[in-house]
């Protein structure tokens, strides 16, 4: 077998794209997407007929958004037997209240496309207030992806929220890491994303924590062989194609009962889940750094998509 198929049999992979294409070619068994891949797909000419569905009737440009992030989930869930994450809008990642009232529109998108809420992961940011309403919105039987995770303050605050799962990002710790020390490469074994995914796995599994943890946002291969053996990883294209071009033997890193050392990490409520995270340099600027981008993106496809709807508005005029 090849490395993805080798990791297949450890760890549920999990497509981290908006390309129909590619996740037809790769057979994940489930799909994540963000504001910012929808922004790469929405310039793909393949998806002008999805646009144009979705902005018909649509009031507003926010709506139009989330319309076609619907849109391409709905695509998605035609190919993977499993879930596709679908974003809150990063606008709101500090009002508890409007990310509920999202999620809640969002599902009711899908549902007017016939997709339940079982194959919907709601994705938040790992604010206090996208926890926050992770917890409200899992008490009603919406399940949710918690995002921009940096530190091990937030995997336990999502974990106690009873978050479905967690999606903690490899690829832009170690960017931190390698300019403020300055380093330009980190061996898998030392890389600092992979380490902090690791302590999260093996804190989770020591606690009884029943939250998925999924590695995400990777900058190589080395970071997901480093992490074979964790519940899930969601991967880019480029990565799913080098492990499947990759014959060598692939050895399992995380076992669910696995005996190593990790470090712990509790909190008592809001205000020391905020000192803690606050203390974090790295968790704080790029969690802070991952709302901006996300929200830009947003911005961007919105004006994107409202440019291609006007064009076919006028075509067919």
């Amino acid at each position: 077998m090849n490395q993805l198929d080798q990791l297949r049999t450890m760890t549920e992979v999990v497509a981290d794209t908006g390309d129909i294409e590619a996740i037809a070619r790769y057979r994940p068994v489930d799909a994540t997407t963000n504001p910012s891949l929808l922004l790469k797909a929405a310039g793909l000419p393949q998806y002008a007929e999805l646009i144009a569905s979705a902005a018909a009737g649509t009031r507003s440009t926010v709506e139009l958004g989330d319309r076609f992030a619907v849109a391409i989930g709905c695509e998605i869930l035609k190919i993977v037997p499993g879930r596709v994450s679908t974003e809150v809008d990063a606008r709101l990642s500090f009002d508890t209240a409007a990310s509920i009232a999202k999620a809640r529109q969002l599902i009711d998108y899908y549902a007017e496309a016939g997709i339940e809420r079982e194959r919907i992961l709601i994705k938040l940011a790992s604010t206090w207030e996208g926890i926050e309403a992770a917890a409200a919105l899992e008490k009603e039987g919406i399940n949710c992806n918690l995002t921009l995770l940096f530190c091990d303050v937030q995997a336990v605050a999502a974990a106690r929220a009873g978050a479905f799962l967690i999606s903690p990002f490899v690829g832009r710790i170690l960017d931190w890491y390698k300019q403020a020390e300055q380093r330009d490469h980190y061996a898998p074994e030392e890389d600092p994303g992979v380490r902090s995914v690791q302590n999260i796995y093996r804190l989770f599994k020591a606690k009884g924590f029943q939250t998925i943890v999924m590695g995400a946002s990777f900058r190589n291969a080395g970071e997901i062989r480093a992490l074979a053996g964790c519940d899930r990883l969601t991967i880019g294209p480029n990565f799913l194609e080098e492990l499947a071009a990759d014959n060598s033997t692939l050895e399992r890193a995380l076992e669910p009962g696995g005996s190593h050392e990790f470090v712990d990490c509790d909190f008592d409520g809001e205000a020391d889940f905020r000192l803690q995270l606050n203390a974090n340099a790295m968790a704080t600027e790029k969690l802070a750094e991952g709302i901006r981008g996300f929200v830009a993106d947003q911005i961007r496809l919105e004006a994107l998509l409202e440019e291609k709807a006007s064009q076919t508005r006028q075509q067919t005029a």
